[in-house]
């Protein structure tokens, strides 16, 4: 049993062996938790000062709102520059701006105006810098780890939402919100040191774009030509914005619906990205990633965020919290997966630009719908907008998929397999 869990472990973690991916997951997991802490305290806050759902979800735009009308550019960005000196870059002005938001909330002048603004400001950097750190992973591993660096990529995302949502929630309780700002301002030396430290000489670079008129319609008309890019895209999109608005939903259910106080909010917060990080740990052990994994996992989303919708008590909103986060895993995994590793390295930086756009980009768009909704109807009901998005998205994925020719399949292949049996991968031409 011991030999099995040291093998299981060992694939699950084996793009580690390699040195520049290892500084980054370390110094990515470490940031990212300051982040998480960041924006579990700004959520509080912001719900402290206003006591309104609209106010959450407007706050939500501000963060998500420079995607949605600069992703592409991201992504393009991505496309032409050295996506390790800019990240370094996009890094160090991250730490700037969390440090200048510590100091005005530990000098008690920061007011919801500032908070919007500042929100804005991590909007745009966002904006620029996460089609290249998408983009960078696959620059520092084999092709044979390509699936598992992703996955466990995903996993920092997810396994951070555990931590720092704990974290937050014990500091805000114990030692005062001003600490949550702070702890993320040093938090983003952990990552600029690690991106430091790396061995350039070994970054497997893509080839650069030059610049040329219409290069953003170029990248949006192969994405749509592509199913296994396009249909991950356009589920991502509906889901993005009505359902993964639960910086909006979870607070107001804890408070409202639940009774409950910042605690609460956070336990929910935590239940559901435990649930997260096993579903990202499992994409990260798959052998194959296709289509119909949307329609599996599209449908068990469904299903948990009823149960937590309906859930009576603070206990059945935490059991039903986990499967809601593996199941929201296992979609985003999966879809970041199949799209890095489907689409052509000339178009990859524009195609998570998409990703990114639809997925972060369209919260400004369902996040003060969502607060709205919440805070007029109640928390169950701004849930409930997301459980049937979810389900009538699902369906529809699953018609289209019906409506594909059997060959070449649908199957991808990743991981060990990949470039393997390439023979059984729909091939970039045929796109």
């Amino acid at each position: 049993m011991t030999r099995r869990m040291h093998l299981m472990a060992s694939d699950t973690f084996r793009s580690l062996h390699t040195r520049n991916f290892r500084l980054f997951f370390v110094g990515q997991l470490v940031s990212m938790i300051g982040t998480w802490m960041e924006m579990v305290a700004i959520t509080w806050l912001v719900l402290q000062l206003t006591d309104s759902g609209v106010a959450l979800g407007l706050v939500t735009a501000c963060q998500f709102g420079p995607l949605l009308l600069l992703g592409p550019w991201g992504g393009l960005l991505a496309d032409r520059l050295d996506r390790h000196r800019f990240m370094v870059i996009t890094q160090t002005s991250y730490a700037v701006v969390a440090s200048l938001l510590a100091v005005l909330v530990v000098t008690d002048r920061i007011t919801v105006g500032l908070l919007y603004v500042f929100s804005g400001i991590w909007g745009l950097l966002t904006a620029l810098d996460n089609p290249t750190r998408r983009a960078l992973v696959i620059d520092m591993v084999e092709r044979e780890d390509l699936a598992n660096a992703v996955g466990l990529n995903t996993a920092i995302m997810t396994g951070s939402r555990v931590v720092g949502p704990a974290l937050a929630g014990v500091i805000i309780s114990g030692i005062g919100v001003e600490w949550c700002f702070i702890a993320n301002a040093i938090s983003y030396t952990a990552v600029i040191g690690a991106l430091l430290r790396m061995n350039r000489a070994r970054l497997q670079t893509s080839p650069r774009v030059g610049r040329s008129k219409g290069q953003l319609r170029e990248g949006f008309a192969y994405t749509r030509r592509t199913p296994e890019l396009w249909l991950p895209l356009v589920a991502i999109a509906v889901m993005g914005t009505l359902a993964y608005n639960y910086q909006v939903t979870l607070p107001l259910l804890a408070k409202r619906s639940l009774g409950g106080e910042a605690g609460t909010f956070t336990l929910l917060f935590s239940a559901m990205s435990f649930g997260a990080v096993i579903g990202a740990l499992s994409v990260a052990r798959r052998q194959t990633v296709h289509l119909r994994f949307l329609v599996t996992y599209g449908g068990a989303m469904a299903a948990a965020m009823l149960a937590l919708t309906l859930a009576p008590t603070t206990l059945m909103a935490l059991v039903a919290a986990v499967p809601v986060g593996y199941a929201s895993a296992q979609l985003i995994s999966g879809s970041n997966a199949m799209i890095q590793m489907r689409a052509d390295p000339a178009m990859r930086g524009r195609v998570l630009a998409l990703l990114t756009t639809v997925f972060l980009g369209t919260t400004p768009i369902g996040g003060p719908l969502v607060g709205w909704i919440s805070q007029t109807f109640g928390p169950r009901a701004g849930l409930g907008v997301g459980v049937a998005a979810v389900a009538g998205v699902t369906l529809w994925v699953a018609g289209q998929i019906r409506r594909l020719p059997a060959t070449p399949p649908f199957e991808f292949k990743t991981g060990r397999d990949a470039g393997v049996e390439e023979a059984d991968s729909v091939p970039i031409a045929a796109a």
